[in-house]
């Protein structure tokens, strides 16, 4: 009973009768959310903390707070009992293989970080769809909705790392320093600005799922448009969307570059030279693709767009990709704070999803249908055509 402080005594008996001596321990939360909060000041209030014979270590599992206030009210509850270098917030997006390669793309590549700004790069698209619905998590999606439950974290997460400057060292501090300061260059909307902003969707039949309350306007889709007020990346709209019951399971980022400035080579009538793309693809095929314009054969100057592929599976062979959480869980016992997002991350986050909830909660924002198996609702591409793009699958052609 997490509510019982008797049974953290026992649990701690327990643990000295098996450990027999000093030792290191990892206490996971993989709980509901209501009992972080008292789990960490039952653990703390029973000396379980404590850093005498071993480290203690805690890991949260998320959601990490419903709002910016939750969220605030519960790091000052673990920041009570414990020191931020005990907490370790999780977030399985973190660790995944094609995530991380981000930074290897940026940072270790010279011929990609020079153009990795506003002189050269047009928008930004960031997609997680799922082609599951919410299924028999009913109750609990209708509480979250895809703006908890993807863009305040997931989302965001990839956001940054796209958006980061580079950390002097790859140092868990260094690295979540240049996370926040991304997050927090964020232009926060007002309720005004976020109806001209955001696109919210519910597929149709989600209000016949058991535990969904009659008339529930949870979005189980949303798309968003965000912008950095930086030196890097001032005017570069960065769209995010995300949703449940859509056409494929796929997770990628589309970095779309501007258009040469003067196109020397004769087109056809109705014709254009197609900006170049990258296409990060953090899953189901995990990968990279560069989309450029190459000359048809055996014509004067026609163009084509082509693409140069890397697939992880092609270059490394079929070798396992660790699973997400045996690389966090393993982090996490060797004190490497790296993947792990930090109280202020969370925060910073929490303050640009804030305006969005209380603008969809209080009913402000009209909440658009789609079918099931579909991209979404049509108003998400009206967001996009409104200045002058479209969705793009750099990953995959649909």
């Amino acid at each position: 009973d997490l509510s019982n402080s008797k049974g953290y005594l026992e649990c701690d008996d327990h643990l000295r009768k098996i450990e027999g001596g000093p030792a290191n321990r990892l206490y996971y939360l993989a709980t509901a959310p209501e009992f972080f909060p008292i789990a960490i000041t039952y653990l703390g209030e029973n000396d379980m903390t404590v850093e005498e014979e071993g480290f203690r270590r805690v890991i949260i599992e998320k959601p990490y707070g419903r709002d910016l206030s939750s969220a605030l009210e519960l790091t000052k509850t673990v920041h009570k009992h414990l020191s931020e270098k005990q907490i370790y917030r999780i977030d399985h997006y973190l660790a995944k293989e094609t995530v991380q390669n981000i930074l290897v793309f940026r940072f270790g590549n010279t011929i990609f970080e020079p153009i990795w700004n506003r002189n050269y790069i047009d928008h930004v698209q960031i997609t997680a769809a799922e082609k599951v619905d919410v299924g028999h998590r009913g109750g609990y999606y209708d509480q979250s909705g895809v703006l908890r439950d993807m863009f305040q974290n997931h989302l965001l997460q990839l956001l940054s790392l796209v958006a980061m400057e580079a950390p002097a060292s790859f140092d868990a501090d260094a690295l979540r320093n240049e996370k926040v300061k991304a997050l927090s260059a964020v232009r926060l909307l007002s309720p005004e600005e976020v109806l001209d902003h955001l696109v919210v969707g519910q597929y149709e039949g989600y209000l016949d799922i058991p535990e969904v309350e009659d008339g529930s306007r949870t979005p189980t889709y949303a798309a968003l448009s965000l912008y950095l007020d930086n030196w890097r990346w001032q005017g570069v709209p960065f769209y995010l969307r995300s949703g449940k019951g859509l056409k494929e399971k796929m997770t990628e980022i589309v970095i779309g570059f501007k258009s040469p400035p003067h196109v020397m080579f004769p087109l056809q009538v109705g014709e254009q030279i197609h900006p170049n793309v990258i296409s990060m693809c953090i899953q189901p095929d995990e990968g990279i693709h560069l989309r450029f314009e190459a000359k048809v054969p055996d014509t004067q100057a026609d163009m084509r767009s082509v693409d140069m592929d890397f697939h992880y599976k092609e270059s490394f062979g079929e070798v396992m990709i660790p699973e997400a959480y045996e690389r966090l869980l393993m982090n996490a016992i060797n004190g490497d704070a790296a993947l792990f997002t930090r109280a202020d991350g969370i925060e910073a986050a929490w303050r640009i999803v804030d305006p969005l909830l209380q603008v969809c909660e209080s009913g402000r924002i009209p909440t658009a249908k789609y079918k099931k198996g579909s991209w979404g609702p049509v108003e998400a591409d009206e967001l996009m055509a409104r200045e002058g793009r479209a969705w793009q699958f750099g990953c995959m052609h649909s």
